[in-house]
């Protein structure tokens, strides 16, 4: 991998993590059209590391709300009532659909589930499902109607993302306002049920992140991969501010109509032959 190449996925990983536009899927686009090779998912799973981290920052009054609120209700009935301990269970069991699916099929993500032909469609075709969401929702529940039925619905449809181009932001967005969730509300909880699924993918795939796990697949040094990192972490921190703000006063359409011109760029690029599917 070149310094370039590390630079620019990590400005990529940053500026789309948070985004309901995938930003693996970005991240095999960007390296197939300007590098003609994969990153590969291991480098992937690290630098979301560096995204995970502004969130961890970002919400650590909350977080740490939450997870000492969970403790205590562990021993004391009579807290087990408020939303913070809720909320710790609701991550706690959103989380378990993706760690579930993604230690079953982690050969498939890693290999076929990076084709760009999947990728592709997978960006068109979510599009539309959050399309339909955003019109349908009613958008009348709060955080504070949130129930664990909700929580379950998300983490299955944050498990979705282990398919680069559907969207793990995206995924629960949608799902969030199926589920008649304000914007707002759909895009907090998203935030923290990615804390555990995203941290301990990264964790996982440090070993493998410096080995090409197919062939054509770029191998970055660890210094490459500690920078790519620390930009996503920097330009990610920004991007959640931003994306809290604009989803409390804006509809999803504006990404809906990006990820069906990005899916058809794609399919283009593909027909044509000038960029290789695998």
């Amino acid at each position: 991998m070149t310094w370039v190449e590390a630079i620019v996925l990590g400005i990529v990983q940053g500026l789309t993590e948070f985004l309901p536009v995938s930003s693996s899927g970005h991240l095999r686009i960007t390296s197939a059209i300007f590098f003609d090779r994969d990153a590969g998912a291991s480098f992937t799973a690290v630098t979301q590391l560096g995204t995970e981290a502004a969130v961890l920052i970002y919400f650590a009054k909350d977080i740490w709300r939450i997870t000492r609120t969970w403790l205590v209700g562990i021993r004391d009935k009579s807290v087990r009532s408020s939303l913070d301990y809720r909320m710790g269970w609701y991550v706690i069991v959103g989380s378990i659909p993706i760690g579930l699916f993604g230690f079953v099929f982690k050969d498939q993500i890693k290999t076929a589930g990076r084709n760009l032909w999947v990728v592709a469609t997978t960006l068109i075709v979510f599009a539309f499902v959050l399309a339909f969401a955003e019109y349908w929702g009613r958008q009348t529940r709060t955080l504070e109607n949130f129930r664990m039925k909700d929580g379950v619905v998300m983490g299955f449809a944050q498990a979705m993302a282990l398919v680069p181009g559907v969207s793990r932001s995206g995924g629960t967005l949608t799902a969030g306002l199926l589920l008649n969730l304000t914007r707002e509300a759909a895009a907090r909880y998203s935030f923290l049920l990615a804390i555990p699924a995203v941290v301990m993918s990264g964790v996982f795939s440090l070993g493998d992140v410096f080995e090409p796990s197919a062939p054509g697949t770029s191998v970055p040094t660890v210094a490459q991969t500690i920078v790519a990192t620390a930009i996503a972490f920097g330009i990610g921190y920004a991007a959640i501010a931003w994306l809290l703000r604009y989803v409390a006063h804006h509809t999803l359409y504006v990404f809906v109509l990006y990820r069906v011109a990005l899916g058809t760029l794609v399919l283009a690029l593909l027909l044509t032959g000038t960029i290789d599917a695998t």
